[in-house]
């Protein structure tokens, strides 16, 4: 006989899980104020690329048609080809620039804040710099002053846990806020579709269907045992989720498991020299972030896709940590070097470090015990 045993749930905190709506179409849509009322999708324009690239993101105009990120730019262009869609280039280094405004004003509320992307953060608020008592005075505080401030809208999740948060902060889009109390959380999870879960992905989905799992009271209504034979780890962590229970930190100071450059290029590169060039420019840019986050690395990746989408990532872990410019190029160009080829157009390049360790562990001794 299995039993389950009791998990304790911290329902004392207060977390806010701020996203942003559309956030790099709303700033394409600031400066053009014109296109508004139409579809506006962050991407090449398939028609000057051979039908070629993937959505980015798209504007709440576009998604109306059916167009969401991560989808092929040619049919984005179907979908939305009677309404007039406007395709812009992404243009990270402003994205980057006002994603950084947005977390001074995270900041100005709190300095527990875990980024997740440009566009989305959690935050912690329990003990907060204003001295609010309510999270969701926290949330209005940041929501009001995104919108005087940059002219853009978010949406908030306020509730206990990461978990629930996320889950409310999509529940009502764009400019939503949606306040889950701990005694409301198994029913909010419990209305929700399957789809919704994190952590429930394509390949689960199907899974979940035979098991004549639709909602998250279908799942609520199966057993950790059941779970984990049917999902293994995932199981017992959807068991808890369905309950409400993460006890998961905001992490301020999150370790990054990564520091890397790329872009895409268009028209591809199909020279050695460019490709050189690239690598030695990706190379200072990593080595330049890695300084300013007192870390060094002991492997490297190269990332490259050529002009038929085929993708190839190959990595090289060295002796000693790295960290500067020359000694990352070295390893970037000898990856190159073995597996790189111009016998297509390379229409992606990158260089990422991962293996990360803080330089300030770099002379520590680990005491002796007996």
């Amino acid at each position: 006989m299995l039993f389950e045993m009791p998990i304790l749930n911290n329902t004392q905190r207060k977390i806010i899980h701020v996203d942003m709506d559309a956030f790099y179409a709303s700033i394409e849509m600031l400066r053009h104020p014109e296109l508004r009322q139409r579809p506006v999708i962050v991407s090449h324009d398939p028609r000057q690329t051979h039908g070629k690239g993937v959505v980015t993101t798209a504007n709440y105009v576009a998604r109306s048609f059916g167009i969401h990120s991560a989808m092929p730019a040619q049919k984005a262009f179907e979908l939305a080809k009677d309404h007039q869609p406007v395709f812009i280039d992404p243009d990270f280094p402003t994205y980057r620039r006002i994603s950084d405004q947005v977390h001074d004003i995270f900041h100005e509320v709190t300095d527990i804040v875990e980024p997740l992307a440009l566009d989305e953060a959690y935050l912690e608020v329990t003990e907060n710099k204003l001295g609010f008592k309510q999270a969701i005075d926290a949330a209005m505080y940041i929501q009001s002053k995104i919108y005087r401030q940059l002219g853009l809208t978010c949406s908030t999740g306020i509730t206990y846990n990461k978990y629930i948060a996320k889950l409310a902060s999509d529940y009502r889009k764009p400019f939503g806020r949606t306040v889950v109390l701990p005694e409301q959380a198994e029913e909010f999870l419990k209305r929700l579709p399957i789809e919704k879960f994190q952590g429930v992905g394509k390949k689960t989905i199907p899974k979940m269907h035979d098991l004549k799992v639709f909602t998250g009271a279908d799942l609520y209504a199966l057993s950790e045992y059941d779970l984990i034979h049917h999902f293994g780890k995932m199981g017992h962590i959807l068991y808890q989720r369905v309950r409400g229970i993460d006890n998961r930190p905001v992490e301020a100071d999150r370790t990054r498991k990564s520091v890397g450059k790329e872009r895409t290029y268009n028209p591809p590169l199909d020279n050695q020299a460019d490709i050189l060039d690239q690598l030695k420019l990706f190379s200072q840019q990593v080595a330049d972030i890695l300084a300013k986050r007192n870390l060094q690395a002991k492997t490297v990746v190269l990332k490259m896709r050529d002009s038929d989408f085929v993708t190839t990532t190959k990595r090289i872990t060295v002796g000693e940590y790295i960290y500067t410019a020359a000694d990352i190029l070295a390893v970037a160009q000898e990856l190159w070097t073995t597996y790189g080829s111009l016998s297509r157009e390379i229409r992606l390049l990158g260089v990422t470090t991962t293996t990360l360790l803080s330089k300030s562990y770099e002379n520590m001794t680990l005491p002796l015990i007996f």
